[in-house]
């Protein structure tokens, strides 16, 4: 898979499918009891693929009235990776299914999330990078 651009086969698209937009409605009520608590929405998007990683990125964007501050999100690389509703798990191996539909024979080996990225008030970034081999 070195040189393929990895991105044309993990599509936006794809990616929806792999992470609704009703996923952080969700995960907001889980936590809070009520999804209209959450400060921001989350999606998840391609960031780049080099030497076997390939990153994604959880995109926190903030909802409008709501706050979306540091001291919110910095702690979630914690609760996302353990957290059932987020299941990352769950997303690395549909990513391997994808990749295997597409015919690339490669296997996703671990993940880890990073640290919680300010990109500007409005957007934090969380990034998720799997292995592949």
């Amino acid at each position: 898979m070195e040189g393929v651009n990895i991105s044309f086969l993990i599509t936006d698209k794809e990616l929806t499918t792999l992470f609704p937009e009703d996923k952080a409605d969700n995960f907001f009520a889980a936590l809070y009891g009520d999804a209209k608590e959450g400060a921001y929405d989350i999606s998840l998007k391609f960031k780049d693929y080099k030497n076997k990683l390939l990153t994604l990125e959880f995109n926190l964007i903030q909802r409008p009235g709501k706050c979306l501050v540091c001291n919110l999100t910095y702690g979630l690389p914690r609760v996302f990776s353990k957290h059932p509703i987020i299941n990352i798990n769950e997303i690395v191996k549909k990513i391997e299914t994808l990749l295997t539909q597409k015919k690339e024979k490669k296997k996703c080996i671990g993940w880890e999330l990073g640290r919680t990225h300010e990109v500007s008030r409005e957007l934090h970034i969380i990034p998720l990078v799997i292995s592949i081999a």
